[in-house]
């Protein structure tokens, strides 16, 4: 991998966690335009996600390390911190996306 690529690669990474760490910051600290149980849900689940997406990208494992093997509390173990993880990443964008829309109209 060329030095160049691998620089894009980190801005590109950089770009998306400055903007999750701003939805993070928005969830906290500004009223949300979500309904509450999803702003509170996202609220509990958001620091979580930031750990469990280090851990994944760190250990270049899959995202979803399932076999055949697996019992159904070992599949369930492994697929509820995803899904929690992608809900929040989903609702915390969509909160950014709807406070800024919403200052860029009053404005």
């Amino acid at each position: 991998m060329s030095g160049k690529s691998k620089g894009l690669i980190l801005t590109q990474r950089i770009l998306v966690w400055t903007f999750y760490f701003f939805s993070g910051f928005i969830l906290y600290s500004k009223q949300g335009i979500l309904p509450s149980m999803i702003i509170t849900f996202s609220r509990i689940i958001y620091p979580l996600s930031i750990f469990w997406l280090q851990i994944r990208i760190k250990k270049r494992n899959n995202f979803l390390p399932i076999d055949s093997k697996m019992t159904t509390s070992q599949l369930w173990f492994t697929l509820l911190p995803v899904i929690a993880s992608l809900l929040t990443v989903i609702f915390s964008l969509t909160n950014t996306f709807l406070y800024i829309l919403g200052k860029l109209i009053n404005s």
